[in-house]
C-alpha cells in the first residue's frame, strides 16, 4: 500500500498495517484528487472516525504513528477528539461519530479551568477576576476542548512564547503562573496525572521593579494647574487623594463615603478591599478632605467615591487608568513624562523617606505588609503617627505648589 497510496483511484481503502486506519480518496475539480486519513475507532461503546491528515503531508508511516497514538489513548479513556492541538488540523467527527452529548467533558482544560476558578481561585484570592481574565484570553481559546491530560510541555512553552511573540512579556509570566497553578490543581483533584508546566526560567524574562516616582519639578508642574493637565474633572481630584494618601488605585475605585469619616478625618479600607487582607485607617489631611468633598459633590448622591455611569455601581479601577492615559500628551507638555496611577503611591512613599520618616511608619501609611514575626505582635494602628507623617508630606506639596505661584 505505501507505494499506491498516491495512485489510487476513487474509493476507501482500509491499512492492512495498522488496525481502524483508512484512505478515502474523493475526486475534485479536474483530475485532482483529495487523499485523506480517517482513523476508525470505539469510543466508550461507539464508534467514530476521525481525520488523522492528508497526502502528501501526512504520509503513510505517520499516519500509522498517529493511529497508534490514538488509539492507546483511546484504551486509556481518553478522548482522540479531544487530544491533538488546536493549531494542528483538529479532528473532525465523520457520519457516525459520537455526538457532543455523549463526550466526557470532565478531562477537558474547559472543565479543569472552571473547577480551579470555582473551587480554588474563587474560595482564596479577593480579586478573582483577574486569573479568570487571563484564562478566557491566553488559555481556553486554544485549549478549552482538548483533554488535559494530554497537553505536552512543549505545548505550554509555545502557548508562552506567542504571549511573548505579541509584545506581552510580563503578560507571559502571569500566564504561566497561571497554568502551573491549574495543573497543580489538576493532580491534587485527579483531573490529570502530572503538569505539563516544566519551565526552568520565566517565559517574559527577569521583570525590572518600576522605580518611576515624580520628580520635585513635576510634581510642582502639575500642583501649579491640575485642571490643565487632566481632561476630567474627577481625575485631577483622584490623583491628588492618591499622590496625598499614598493608597492603591484600586482602593480608591472600591472606597464608600462610609468609610470616609469627616469628623474623625479618616478613610477606613476594609479588609476585603486592602491588598494584604488587613484593614486599614488612612489619615486624611486637610488637603485630602478637601478633595474628598470636591469628589462628593460629583458622586450625585451615590454611596460610592467614584461611581460608575450606573451610580449604583463603583468605578471600574482601569477605567481610572484609560483616563489617564488619554491626558498623556497634557503632562508631557507641561514637562510630565508618562507615570501610572501606581506611581503616585511610590512617589508618596519615597517622598517620606526623603522627609526622614521613620520606615516602619512610612510603610505602615501605604499599608505594607509587615514582617509575619511584627504583623502577628504588632498590631497598633500607630495613627497618631501616619497622620503626622502624611502632614508633613502634604506640608512639602503644598510647599511645591506655593513656590511656583510665587
Amino acid at each position: 500500500m505505501s507505494t499506491r497510496v498516491a495512485t489510487l483511484p476513487v474509493g476507501t481503502y482500509t491499512d492492512p498495517g495498522q488496525t481502524g486506519l483508512q484512505l478515502r480518496v474523493l475526486a475534485k475539480q479536474g483530475d485532482k484528487f483529495s487523499r485523506t486519513w480517517l482513523l476508525r475507532f470505539k469510543f466508550k461503546g461507539e464508534e467514530t472516525r476521525i481525520v488523522l491528515g492528508h497526502i502528501p503531508a501526512t504520509t503513510l508511516d505517520a499516519a500509522r504513528g498517529l493511529a497508534r497514538e490514538h488509539r492507546e489513548q483511546a484504551a486509556r479513556g481518553i478522548d482522540p477528539r479531544r487530544a491533538r492541538p488546536r493549531r494542528i488540523e483538529r479532528p473532525t467527527a465523520i457520519a457516525g461519530s459520537a455526538t457532543p452529548s455523549n463526550i466526557d467533558l470532565r478531562h477537558t482544560v474547559g472543565f479543569l479551568a472552571a473547577e480551579f476558578m470555582d473551587r480554588h481561585i474563587k474560595a482564596t484570592r479577593k480579586r478573582p477576576e483577574y486569573v479568570e481574565k487571563i484564562l478566557e484570553n491566553d488559555v481556553l481559546p486554544h485549549w478549552a476542548q482538548r483533554d488535559a491530560r494530554t497537553i505536552k510541555p512543549r505545548e505550554v512553552i509555545e502557548l508562552l512564547d506567542a504571549v511573548v511573540e505579541r509584545g506581552s512579556k510580563v503578560m507571559a509570566n502571569r500566564v504561566a503562573g497561571v497554568l502551573s497553578q491549574m495543573f497543580r490543581y489538576g493532580v491534587h483533584r485527579a483531573l490529570v496525572d502530572t503538569s505539563p508546566v516544566q519551565l526552568l526560567f520565566r517565559p517574559g524574562g527577569k521583570e525590572k521593579p518600576r522605580e518611576r516616582t515624580l520628580s520635585d519639578a513635576e510634581l510642582t508642574a502639575y500642583l501649579a494647574n491640575p485642571r490643565a493637565c487632566t481632561r476630567f474633572e474627577r481625575l485631577e481630584h483622584v490623583i491628588l487623594v492618591l499622590l496625598l494618601t499614598g493608597q492603591r488605585r484600586g482602593e480608591l475605585a472600591l472606597a464608600r463615603w462610609a468609610d470616609i469619616d469627616f469628623k474623625a478625618k479618616t478613610w477606613t479600607i476594609p479588609a476585603e478591599h486592602s491588598k494584604n487582607g488587613r484593614r486599614h485607617v488612612v489619615p486624611l489631611t486637610a488637603w485630602a478632605m478637601d478633595e474628598f468633598k470636591e469628589l462628593r459633590g460629583m458622586a450625585d448622591q451615590s454611596r460610592w467615591v467614584l461611581p460608575s455611569p450606573v451610580p449604583t455601581a463603583p468605578t471600574d479601577a482601569r477605567q481610572l487608568t484609560r483616563s489617564l492615559a488619554k491626558c498623556r500628551a497634557r503632562f508631557k507638555k507641561r514637562g510630565i513624562e508618562p507615570f501610572t496611577l501606581h506611581d503616585l503611591r511610590r512617589t508618596c512613599r519615597t517622598g517620606l523617606g526623603k522627609l526622614k520618616i521613620q520606615p516602619h511608619i512610612a510603610e505602615r501609611v501605604v499599608n505594607h505588609s509587615q514582617q509575619k514575626m511584627v504583623a502577628t505582635y504588632d498590631t497598633g494602628e500607630y495613627l497618631d503617627e501616619k497622620r503626622a507623617a502624611l502632614d508633613k508630606w502634604a506640608r512639602h506639596m503644598r510647599s511645591l505648589r506655593d513656590a511656583k505661584k510665587a
